[in-house]
């Protein structure tokens, strides 16, 4: 699709993962700190939360899908949170293996984690420029 097209980009809306094991994922979230908004386990989906914003992390069911280490490159969802050294520390107090110590940006500083199937998840804050931090 051209640039010239009539699209209109108004936001985003969930953010898919596919995981091997609908139970095990939303446990593993849950200890991460996702709230489950909607979890329907005939269909093998489940919506968590992320934030206040509507959409959120849906975590689907795939046949066949095991465990594997987070592979390089690899899509990355980062979310914003309020510090994310001190979100670092909740994660490793968790028992949640963070892919690397938080790292510095322009805005501030990202952790990243994975889960069992290998979807990293970074979690970042805007400490440094915080004129541009959701309030």
């Amino acid at each position: 699709m051209s640039h010239d097209a009539d699209l209109e980009i108004l936001g985003f809306d969930n953010v898919l993962f596919p995981v091997g094991d609908l139970a095990e994922a939303v446990t593993f979230y849950e200890r991460v700190g996702f709230p489950v908004k909607v979890r329907i386990d005939e269909a093998g989906i489940a919506l968590l939360a992320a934030g206040k914003e509507t959409p959120g992390l849906l975590l689907r069911a795939e046949d066949g899908f095991e465990h594997r280490p987070p592979g390089w490159p690899t899509t990355r969802l980062w979310l914003e949170v309020p510090d994310a050294r001190a979100a670092a520390d909740g994660l490793r107090a968790g028992g949640i293996e963070l892919l690397d110590a938080p790292f510095s940006t322009s805005t501030g500083h990202v952790v990243e984690f994975a889960d069992p199937w290998g979807n990293v998840v970074g979690l970042t804050d805007y400490l440094k420029r915080p004129e541009l931090a959701r309030n």
